[in-house]
C-alpha cells in the first residue's frame, strides 16, 4: 500500500498539472484509500475530499476535476509535499461530513529555511559504496532551531557539499527528506560553478567587501553568462521551496547574498508568501554597490521579502541608502521599526547580530580531548603569553596587517620579546584566485621573517597553524589566550570573538585540568577590528583601525598589559551580553519580527506587475482602487452640481515636468469643465498667486486657492480673498532657511507671500533629507511660540500660517455652494502629497457631520499608490488629463456667470 507514504501529500506534487499550488489541499491519501471504497468513482473521491480539505485559495481547482485525473501524463518526479504530522484522515472527514478544523488542528507551526548548502556532511561509504550523510552540528542553520518552538518543524533547501549522480538524485531526495527533513537543490556541474564560484565569489563577494575590479589583476569585470547562472541558480532553489511550501501557513526565511533573486520567483507564484532574508555579508555603500550592472534587479528581488535583516545599522543604512538614491524610496521608522514602503507593501528592516550556539561551544569545553589540549597548550606556552588569530586565508582577513602589527610591537617594546607569541590558526580558503595565493604567500614571508629577527632557541614569536584544526583544539587555544585579535578590513558577522569569550569563562573539567579553581576572577581582552558585524555589539573591546599599524601594536600592548581587574569588568560584561544573545535569541526575534511583518497580508488586495526580476506585488486596502474613467463618468453625467477640486504640482503638472506651466490639452480640459454650468472648479495648490494667475491666465472662470488656500479667488475678473494672519514669523524663519540654503547643495528657498519652502529635490538625496529633519526640528523650536506651523512634504519643509489648510479651501467653497441653494451631488478631489490629505479629510467629514443637505457621490483620489484617505486612486499626471478629458467630453459647456458665489463667499467669510 502507498497509504502510509503518501499521506498527506499535495494535488499539485502528484500530478503535476498547470493547477495553481496555492488551490491544492492534502487530499492524496484519498486516492491511495480508494481501494477502500469499492465501487466508487477515483475522481468523484478526489473532489469529495477537495471541497472539504482544500485551502483557503481554491481558484482552479475544477481543473483538477474535470477529465480523467489518472490518465494525466507525469512529468519527472518531484518532492511529495509534507504533511506535518503522519497519519490517516478519519472517514468523517473523507466522505465529506464533520468539520474541517479537525484537519488543521494536527497542523504543526512549519518554517522553510534556504541556503545555499544544507547543514550536512555527506561521505560515500568505501565498503557499500552508499552515501551517508550526518548533520553538521556547527551550521548556524542547525543551531537556529534553538530559537524556535519544540513543536515546530523546520525543513531545509540547499545544496549538498559534495556532488550527486543524477541517477541516484531521487534515492537521495527521498532518503534525505525522510530522515533530516532537507530538500537537495541538485544543481547541475555548469551552472553550480558559474553561480558559486563565479558570480558569487569573484564579483559579489568581492563587491560586497568593497573591492572593485579596477584592473584584470584586482578582480573579475561584471560578467554576463555569470549573472545569468546566478539567476539560474535562484530559479532552481525557487522550484525546490514551491514543491513543499504551503504558502499560506509556511514561513520561509532565505540566507546570505546567494540568493538574493530567490524571493523574486517565490513572491510571483505566491503574492502572499511570508518571506524573510538575512545578509550574513557587509552591504557596501551606494558609491560602490552603484557599480554593480544589475544593480536594480537584486535591490528589487530583497524588497520583494517582507523582512530584512543585517547584522549591523551601517549595513542597513547603505541598504536604506541605495534604495534611495537608485530607485527613488523612502524609509521611516514605525513604532521603533524601520519600514520601507513599496507599492503599498511595507518591506521591515531587521537589525540585529547572530550569535552563538552556548550548548555547543560548552559541550566541547567539557570534552576530555579539549581539557588535555589545554593542558599541552599551558605547558608549551609556559612563562609566556598568548595572543590569539583565528581567520580564514583571503585578502579581507587582514592577516598580513596583524603581523605587521605584532612586528611593531616586537620592535617599540622589547622588553616583550620572548614574552609574547602570536598564533596563528589559518582556515582553509573558501574561494580561489591569485588574490589568494598572494595573500598566503605574504602572509608566511612577515611571519617567516618576525622569527628570523625576533626569534631566538625555545622561543618562536609567530607559530602558523596552517591545517584541518578541530574544533577541541581551537577552544583549548581560545581558552588559553590572553587576548584575541580579529583585524579584518571588512567582514560580516565574524563569530571568533563571542567563541573566545565563553571558552576563557572556562568549564569544571577545564579548570581542574589546568589546576584553577571556579571562583577565581575570569578575564579576557579583545582586539577587533572598527569594520568587523560584531564590532558594536563588542563595547569593552579595543575596537582599532587594521590599516593603521602603529595603533593596532598600541592597542595589542594596552591589551596584555592592563590590570587584570579591569580585564576582568569587560570580560563580564562581554559575557554578559554574549550568553543572553544567541543564536536561539537571533533566530527567535527574526521570526517574531516576520510574524509581525506578515500579519497583514490578508487584510489587503495584491496583485504582481512587471515582467522578469522587475516583478513585484502592488498591496492596497481591500475599499482603495483604481478610478475608472467610465465609472466617474457615469455618475458624472447623472448629476446636477458638481465641486471638482484639484491640486496642480504632481497632479495636473507632472512633478518630473521642467516646464510648470500647464499643458494646452490641460487648459482645454479645464475650460470645458468650467463652462458647464453644473460645475465649481477650483485649483488649490501651495504655490503663490501670481504664478497660478500667469499660468491659468486662459481659464476664465476658474477657481483658484494659492498658497494653500491663504488666497483665494472664484474667477479671473473676481478680487483675491485672503485670510487675516499675523506674518511677523517669516523675519525669524528666512534667515534660518537661508543657512540651511548655502550648507546644502542643490537646495534653494521659496518665499511667498504668506508662507515660506524650502525645496531639497535637486540635493544629494540623503543629505538633503537629513538636513530636511534637521532644519524641521530646528524650525520647530524657534517657532514655538508663534502662529505658524512646520510642515514637511516631498522634498520640501514648508512654515505657513496656522489654520490655513487645503481642507479649508474645501469646506468653504462646499457651505458657499449650500448657502446659495446649490448643494453638491458630486465631488470630485484629486491630489498627490499630505496637503491633500486634509482636502480628503475635510470632505469626507462634511458628509459625515450631516453639514451637506444630502449625501453626494464623492470620489476622492490620490496620485500614485499610497496609503491614502481617499478611496481611489490614479497611477499619475497623466492618469488625471485623461480622467479630465474623459470629463470634459461629458461635460455641457455654456456661458454662465459666477459672480454670484463670489458675492456670497465675501459676504459669508
Amino acid at each position: 500500500m502507498l497509504q502510509n507514504k503518501f499521506v498527506g501529500s499535495k494535488v499539485s506534487s502528484i500530478f503535476r498539472s498547470p493547477v495553481s499550488s496555492q488551490a491544492c489541499g492534502y487530499i492524496y491519501c484519498s486516492i491511495v484509500r480508494a481501494d477502500n471504497y469499492p465501487g466508487r468513482a477515483v475522481s468523484k473521491k478526489l473532489v469529495t475530499v477537495f471541497t472539504v480539505m482544500g485551502s483557503r485559495s481554491c481558484g482552479n481547482f475544477l481543473d483538477l476535476a474535470s477529465g480523467e485525473l489518472l490518465d494525466i501524463p507525469q512529468t519527472p518526479r518531484a518532492l511529495p509535499r509534507v504533511m506535518t504530522i503522519p497519519g490517516i484522515i478519519s472517514d468523517s472527514n473523507v466522505s465529506g461530513e464533520g468539520d474541517s478544523d479537525s484537519v488543521s488542528s494536527i497542523c504543526r507551526d512549519r518554517k522553510i529555511v534556504v541556503a545555499n548548502m544544507l547543514p550536512l556532511h555527506a561521505q560515500r561509504d568505501s565498503e557499500t559504496a552508499k552515501w551517508c550523510f550526518s548533520f553538521d552540528e556547527d551550521s548556524l542553520l542547525l543551531q537556529l532551531k534553538d530559537g524556535f518552538p519544540p513543536e515546530t518543524e523546520v525543513i531545509y533547501v540547499g545544496s549538498l557539499k559534495v556532488e550527486i549522480e543524477a541517477s541516484e538524485q531521487d534515492e537521495i531526495s527521498q532518503i534525505l527528506l525522510d530522515d533530516f527533513k532537507c530538500v537537495p537543490t541538485f544543481l547541475p556541474h555548469d551552472i553550480q560553478k558559474k553561480f558559486y564560484h563565479g558570480f558569487c565569489k569573484q564579483q559579489l563577494w568581492p563587491l560586497f567587501h568593497y573591492m572593485l575590479p579596477m584592473c584584470p589583476d584586482h578582480g573579475d569585470r561584471f560578467d554576463r553568462q555569470l549573472w545569468q547562472a546566478y539567476v539560474h541558480a535562484n530559479k532552481i532553489f525557487a522550484d525546490k521551496v514551491m514543491e513543499i511550501v504551503n504558502p499560506e501557513d509556511d514561513f520561509i526565511w532565505v540566507h546570505d547574498y546567494h540568493l538574493m533573486v530567490l524571493p523574486t520567483f517565490l513572491r510571483k507564484s505566491y503574492n502572499r508568501v511570508k518571506l524573510g532574508f538575512f545578509l550574513h555579508s557587509p552591504f557596501p555603500s551606494s558609491e560602490i554597490y552603484r557599480t554593480l550592472p544589475v544593480r536594480d534587479e537584486i535591490l528589487k528581488g530583497l524588497l520583494n521579502c517582507d523582512l530584512i535583516g543585517f547584522h549591523t545599522f551601517d549595513y542597513a543604512r547603505h541598504f536604506l541608502s541605495c534604495c534611495s538614491r537608485m530607485l527613488g524610496l523612502d524609509y521611516e521608522s514605525k513604532r521603533g521599526h524601520i519600514g520601507l514602503d513599496y507599492f503599498g507593501r511595507t518591506v521591515y528592516i531587521k537589525i540585529l547580530p547572530v550569535g552563538i550556539h552556548m550548548g555547543r561551544l560548552e559541550s566541547v569545553l567539557n570534552l576530555p580531548s579539549t581539557c588535555d589540549r589545554v593542558k599541552e597548550i599551558q605547558e608549551q606556552f609556559k612563562d609566556k603569553k598568548l595572543i590569539l588569530g583565528i581567520d580564514d586565508m583571503d585578502i579581507f582577513k587582514g592577516i598580513s596587517l596583524k603581523l605587521l602589527a605584532f612586528e611593531q610591537l616586537l620592535q617599540q617594546h622589547q622588553e616583550l620579546q620572548g614574552k609574547l607569541v602570536l598564533v596563528q590558526i589559518v582556515n582553509p580558503a573558501r574561494s580561489i584566485g591569485k588574490d589568494v595565493q598572494e595573500a598566503k604567500k605574504e602572509t608566511y614571508s612577515t611571519a617567516k621573517r618576525i622569527n628570523e629577527v625576533f626569534g631566538f632557541p625555545d622561543y618562536e614569536p609567530v607559530i602558523l597553524i596552517d591545517r584541518p584544526v578541530p574544533r577541541y583544539e581551537k577552544n583549548a587555544y581560545y581558552a588559553m589566550a590572553e587576548c584575541c585579535i580579529v583585524n579584518a578590513v571588512r567582514d560580516g558577522m565574524n563569530l571568533v570573538p563571542y567563541k573566545y569569550i565563553v571558552c576563557r569563562q572556562g568549564s569544571s573539567p577545564m579548570n581542574e585540568a589546568i589546576g584553577v579553581s571556579m571562583d577565581s576572577p575570569r578575564t579576557s581582552m579583545l582586539v577587533v577590528s572598527e569594520f568587523i558585524g560584531c564590532s558594536p555589539s563588542l563595547s569593552g573591546a579595543i575596537r582599532v583601525n587594521p590599516w593603521d599599524i602603529d595603533s593596532v601594536a598600541e592597542a595589542i600592548y594596552l591589551a596584555t598589559t592592563m590590570p587584570d581587574t579591569e580585564k576582568q569588568l569587560r570580560h563580564e560584561k562581554h559575557y554578559r551580553y554574549v550568553s543572553s544573545h544567541d543564536v536561539a535569541y537571533w533566530a527567535r526575534s527574526f521570526m517574531q519580527d516576520l510574524e509581525r511583518a506578515c500579519k497583514d497580508h490578508y487584510d489587503k488586495r495584491c496583485w504582481g506587475i512587471g515582467l522578469g526580476l522587475g516583478f513585484r506585488v502592488i498591496s492596497l486596502s481591500p475599499s482603495f482602487r483604481k478610478l475608472r474613467i467610465d465609472h466617474i463618468v457615469s455618475a458624472y453625467t447623472k448629476t446636477n452640481r458638481r465641486a471638482i477640486f484639484l491640486d496642480y504640482d504632481g497632479t495636473i503638472v507632472s512633478h518630473s515636468s521642467i516646464v510648470r506651466s500647464p499643458s494646452p490639452e490641460v487648459i482645454t480640459a479645464l475650460n470645458t469643465l468650467c463652462n458647464d454650468p453644473k460645475n465649481t472648479v477650483f485649483i488649490v495648490s501651495g504655490r503663490g498667486r501670481t504664478p497660478l494667475s500667469d499660468w491659468l491666465e486662459p481659464c476664465e472662470r476658474l477657481g483658484l486657492a494659492a498658497e494653500h488656500g491663504y488666497f483665494i479667488r472664484w474667477n479671473r475678473s473676481s478680487d483675491w480673498a485672503l485670510l487675516a494672519a499675523d506674518l511677523e514669523w517669516k523675519e525669524i524663519v528666512e534667515p534660518v532657511m537661508k543657512l540651511y540654503t548655502e550648507a546644502t547643495d542643490g537646495s534653494y528657498m521659496e518665499i511667498k507671500e504668506s508662507a515660506l519652502v524650502w525645496h531639497h529635490r535637486d540635493a544629494d538625496p540623503d543629505f538633503g533629507s537629513c538636513q530636511a529633519k534637521e532644519l524641521l526640528v530646528h524650525l520647530e523650536n524657534v517657532l514655538a511660540n508663534e502662529p505658524a506651523v512646520v510642515r514637511r512634504g516631498q522634498h520640501i519643509v514648508e512654515v505657513k500660517p496656522q489654520g490655513v489648510t487645503k481642507g479649508l479651501v474645501a469646506e468653504k467653497v462646499l457651505s458657499t455652494m449650500v448657502i446659495d441653494g446649490s448643494p453638491p451631488d458630486f465631488v470630485m478631489c484629486i491630489g498627490d502629497d499630505r496637503s491633500d490629505e486634509d482636502m480628503f479629510e475635510s470632505i469626507l467629514s462634511s458628509v459625515s457631520s450631516s453639514s451637506l443637505p444630502a449625501s453626494p457621490d464623492i470620489f476622492a483620489c490620490t496620485v500614485g499608490q499610497k496609503p491614502s484617505k481617499a478611496k481611489y486612486y490614479l497611477d499619475d499626471s497623466a492618469d488625471v488629463v485623461r480622467l479630465l478629458r474623459g470629463l470634459a467630453s461629458a461635460s455641457s459647456p455654456k456661458p454662465r456667470h459666477s459672480a454670484v458665489f463670489q458675492v456670497i463667499f465675501d459676504s459669508v467669510f
